[in-house]
């Protein structure tokens, strides 16, 4: 690669959007780093590749922090406060720990029931629809992670469709003065929602956090309060939706998986992992600003702020960690994959996102027992930017078999 050829992945269009593989596998094949420019309107260097991704993900000279960002930078943090994901050591272990301490494997475990009445409410109302048809995001994708994260912190529930037009703008939406719209509302919201918590707390998560202090009596700022609730209420809910939409989709168009699935449920918790790299929620994480000089496969990405991108579709279907790694095959052996994350920043909601999925696709397909898409998969349309992949509608008909 020339050190000046910028590649504009955002002059790649709706192809781009559709189908982003084909275009990192070419520029895996060139090398492992690339200067892009991506569809929110910054130039940015692109790691594609396993190794070289998850080498990247831990390197302690990449800074999560939006003040580590050059001067010339052009875009403002999508996060309503600071948080685990826009933090680094020190500050991120001791905000982690903070968090970890409330939101523990008993307590997400423990929402396995409610996950299951909530799934089967949401299924109950679809499978109702006259004509046996339905979008998918509508009816079970979004609503069930939603409602989850929501009661699991506290959210009212008449804000919920707020708050998701809210974070699908923060996070997806080209035209920053939108982004910026959107996050200066979020920010209003959970300073309202939090004013409340103080004054009349439950026994949710984020009356948790704001009473939890640790041994040393370190406690969650106002601010830190307010970004952990933002990333609780995103991460919380985006990801899950578009493993569940992403993974249905899959399902849907490899027939002879489906069948595998549908007749040993057994393999679902396999089947998610792999939908998670197959076409995984996160396309490339939230962004890394070079703190030094950084060298990628003898390529130096110069220091002083620069975004580096790691393009974690890429490094899940990366030949040489995943052979034949474009066959969608849910027994094949997913351990290693980085859909989630990995080093210190791996998803602390993984668990949750992975119980919802396994619920939600397996319940479905067992009451939909005639399941199949009601569009082409070239006419779906999918979420713009780089962070969030996911359609924004998926149509499904459904039979008149089994539904209870």
């Amino acid at each position: 690669m020339r050190a000046d050829e910028v590649i504009d992945l955002a002059a790649m269009g709706e192809d781009f959007v559709r189908d982003p593989y084909p275009v990192y596998a070419a520029l895996r094949e060139r090398g492992p780093v690339h200067r892009v420019r991506i569809p929110e309107g910054a130039d940015a260097w692109l790691v594609v590749g396993y190794e070289a991704g998850r080498a990247a993900l831990a390197d302690p000279r990449l800074s999560k922090r939006w003040e580590k960002a050059a001067e010339t930078f052009p875009l403002s943090s999508p996060a309503a406060g600071t948080h685990m994901l826009n933090s680094d050591p020190p500050d991120h272990a001791r905000l982690r720990k903070l968090v970890v301490k409330e939101f523990t494997p008993r307590r997400v475990q423990g929402l396995a029931p409610r996950i299951q009445e909530i799934t089967d409410r949401l299924l109950d109302a679809m499978l109702a629809e006259p004509d046996g048809r339905a979008d998918l995001v509508e009816a079970l994708s979004f609503p069930l992670p939603i409602a989850v994260i929501c009661e699991l912190i506290g959210v009212p529930t008449l804000d919920r469709e707020a708050f998701r037009n809210w974070s699908n703008n923060a996070l997806s939406a080209i035209d920053p003065a939108v982004r910026y719209a959107a996050v200066q509302e979020v920010t209003a919201y959970l300073d309202r929602l939090l004013d409340d918590k103080r004054r009349a707390p439950g026994d949710d998560l984020m009356s948790a956090l704001i009473r939890t202090t640790d041994e040393d009596g370190d406690r969650l700022s106002a601010e830190e309060l307010r970004g952990t609730a933002w990333l609780l209420l995103v991460a919380g809910h985006e990801t899950t939706v578009n493993l569940i939409s992403n993974g249905v989709l899959a399902l849907l168009t490899h027939p002879e998986q489906l069948a595998a699935l549908r007749a040993d449920f057994t393999l679902i918790g396999n089947a998610v992992e792999e939908m998670l790299r197959w076409d995984g929620p996160v396309e490339t994480p939230t962004y890394r600003f070079t703190t030094e000089p950084y060298e990628v496969g003898g390529t130096v990405i110069p220091g002083g702020g620069e975004l580096v991108l790691v393009a974690l579709a890429d490094a899940d279907r990366d030949p040489d960690r995943f052979p034949e790694p474009n066959r969608f095959d849910i027994r094949r052996p997913t351990g290693g994959h980085v859909a989630f994350g990995h080093g210190i920043h791996f998803c602390l909601g993984a668990p949750l996102a992975r119980l919802e999925a396994r619920i939600a696709i397996r319940t479905l397909l067992e009451r939909c027992p005639d399941l199949a898409l009601d569009a082409g998969p070239a006419a779906l349309t999918w979420r713009e930017g780089m962070l969030i992949r996911g359609p924004h509608h998926l149509p499904v008909r459904f039979g008149s078999g089994p539904r209870s």
